[in-house]
This record gives C-alpha cells, structure tokens and sequence, in this order.
C-alpha cells in the first residue's frame, strides 16, 4: 500500500530533512502539539492540535485515510512516542516515518553515557513510583519528564527511599536555544524553574538501608503493610517460581491479601500486567499501598469475592490462588489461556485434601514445604518449624 501517514520527529530547533519538508508541503492535514506545529510554520494545510487524550484525535486521523496526513512528534515517534499508539490502528504499510534522535540519545550524548547501559522510562502521565524498581545500586536512568515539578518529585521520592545521594542532572529544552542543564543531589536539588521539557539523567548511590527491590523474588515480609494474610517470604519465592512470569503475561491473584504474589510478579518485568482480586476493603487499601510502594501502581485492584468478581477480566497467562479455593479454581482454569500456570498453596489438612483431589482431575504437580526459622530457646536458640504447605501447579 501507498502511505498516507508521515510520522515527523522535531526537535527543538525546528530542522527537518528535505523529504520530511516535502512531506509537509504536500499534506492535507498536519497534527501536532501547539509547539510542534509552531517550529514547522504556515504550509497552507490545516492544522489539528492534539486534544487532551490525544488519542481523541485518532478518529478525525483514520477518516483522511487515502489523504496526505503529516502527524508531528518529539525526537523518534516509535520511542515512548504516538507512533506506537498510531501503529496499532493503522498497518505498517501505510505508515512512513522520519525520526530524529530521542530525548535518551540526546541526553546520553550530552553526558557521554552509553545509551544501552542506561535504564529508560517516561514519567510523561505516569506514576513516579514505576521508577522504583529500576533505582538499583550504581544504575543510570534516563526519564522523560511530565512537567516541570517532575525532578522534585522525584527527588523527594528518592530521598524518602534514603538515596539521597544521588545525582540528579536535569536537561531542559535541549537541541535548542533554549537548553540548560542543572545538576545536583536529590537532597541538595533546587526544582525552581525547571522548564517543562525537560529529561532526567540519574546516577543511582546506593546507601546503608536503602530500600531497594532485588532482582529475584522473596522480598521481605516487613516490606508489605498486612494483617497476617499474606504469603510468607520462603514460600513467596516458591510460588513465583511455580508461576513462571514471563513478558507481557498477566497474572490474576485472587484472594489477594497484602498484594504480595502480584506486586513481585509486576516486578519481575516492566511490560506485566496483574490482577489482585480482593473481597476485603481493608485489604485492598493495604494492596494499593504496597503497590504504590514497591514501585508498581498499575497493579490493577478489584473489589469482590470470586467467581463473581473474575467476570469480564482479561484471560490471564498465570493464576494464584490465595483464598477462596473451593469457589475459584474451576473458573479460574476456564479462563486460564492454554500453557497457563495455575499454583495454589495450602496449610490446613482439608486444604491439601482438596488439593490431592483437583491434582487427579486437572493434572499437575504436588510439593511439599516446611520452612524453620532460628529463635530463642531459654539463653540458646532453635529451629522452630512453622506449618507445611503444600503447593499445587497444573499447567492448561
């Protein structure tokens, strides 16, 4: 197919190679955002101004299919930019693009950091708190800001995490003649007058009881506000293992708890996805803290008991069922996709009894585990073992 739809990179100083020019001479309809379309001047097409979602303007786009349509973004449109969104309702075919170097290129360039040792991530209408799992020891980030008070925040965020230390260099406007650059501590970070465009450069220093997410799971269980319900470290990494996270999957744990099983699945990898089904509202607060937390606020909560609560939920990859056995493991394996894993534990005898049970009609795997921890005895210390659990995973 002929394209109809240029995706055009800018930058700050409004340069643009000559195809990309001649693109815009030729199109009917340019959309952009008010900055975008002031930096490529009068053409003699109209003119559309992203609305606020931009993707409002997505219909008005799609009906000028066959017509010449230039759509204007930041540095690379296919780099935490609209091309991704556009590239979803239109094919490849139909799209030419000519990108620019990203705010990440630009400010790796400028400190003379290599790009593909940096940790990435857009803070532009997201949580701050997703950048939690990436502030490991020595780390260096890259973030595209949301506004101009995004640096303090995310400074204040840092030093509440006790990483104080690090050094925060802000890039504002850069490629043009507007850029400025300020670097400090985030305890010593002034956020007066930062521009709105602006990127973060981070160097992460690590610091004696800093809070920070390890790679592997079994966080620890002071880490989780929670009222006893809650998956026990050991047993925590146990279950993740049995799960099996893999990109881009989606977990439902039901009967959720403190939120633990889901929160260190989402940590596992950016592009997961998981739901925490929870009856109680006392809990569900305490699962939005956590999440919230731990650096994962796009855990997705809801309120109710299964079976009723898992209707219209997206098919899940993997299952956990913390709670709620009896009523949730036949609609839970309904949904399951096929090769999904579904785990469930269990401590009480009538428990594991269910559990011999549905393991001769799904299938699966039985396990057994017994965790002792070292406690005071007298003037010594001894092994006091808690409960066994047992640990079903079938795979559909």
């Amino acid at each position: 197919m002929t394209p109809w739809l240029t995706l055009i990179g800018i930058g700050e100083d409004g340069a643009l190679p000559p195809a990309a020019r001649e693109r815009l001479s030729q199109a009917a309809l340019i959309v952009g955002g008010t900055r975008h379309l002031a930096l490529v001047g009068e053409t003699g097409a109209e003119r559309m101004a992203w609305p606020s979602p931009l993707q409002a303007a997505f219909a008005d786009i799609l009906a000028r299919r066959g017509e010449r349509v230039c759509v204007l973004a930041s540095g690379d449109p296919f780099f935490f930019g609209v091309g991704s969104l556009l590239s979803e309702l239109v094919a490849a075919e139909e799209i030419e693009s000519f990108p620019q170097p990203s705010a990440f290129s630009l400010a790796a360039s400028r400190l003379g950091w290599a790009l593909q040792d940096c940790a990435v991530i857009s803070l532009h209408g997201r949580a701050r708190e997703r950048v939690i799992p990436l502030l490991q020891p020595g780390a260096r980030i890259l973030a595209l800001s949301w506004d101009g008070d995004t640096p303090l925040r995310l400074a204040s965020l840092l030093c509440g995490r006790g990483l104080g230390d690090s050094v925060m260099t802000v890039l504002q406007a850069m490629g043009g003649p507007r850029e400025r650059r300020r670097s400090a501590s985030a305890w010593e970070f002034d956020g007066r007058g930062v521009d709105p465009l602006n990127t973060i450069a981070l160097e992460v220093v690590d610091a004696v009881g800093a809070r920070v997410p390890p790679r592997a799971p079994g966080l620890p269980d002071d880490w989780f506000e929670h009222d006893g319900q809650i998956t026990k470290r050991e047993v925590r990494a146990l279950t993740l293992s049995a799960l099996a996270p893999r990109p881009r999957e989606t977990l439902w744990d039901v009967g959720a708890g403190s939120g633990s099983v889901g929160i260190e699945w989402l940590l596992a990898d950016p592009s997961m996805k998981a739901i925490a089904v929870e009856r109680d509202p006392a809990r569900g607060a305490r699962i939005r803290a956590n999440a919230e937390a731990l650096g994962v606020p796009h855990l997705q909560l809801v309120e109710g008991a299964a079976p009723q609560a898992l209707t219209g939920l997206p098919a899940p990859d993997a299952v956990f069922i913390g709670g709620g056995l009896a009523q949730a493991v036949e609609p839970c394996w309904a949904a399951l996709r096929p090769g999904g894993r579904l785990v469930v534990n269990a401590v009480t005898l009538e428990s594991q009894a269910a559990l011999c049970d549905l393991s001769q009609r799904y299938g699966g795997a039985l396990l057994q585990a017994q965790f002792a921890r070292a406690e005071p005895v007298g003037r010594f210390r001894g092994f006091r073992p808690a409960m066994p659990v047992v640990q079903w995973r079938a795979v559909k």
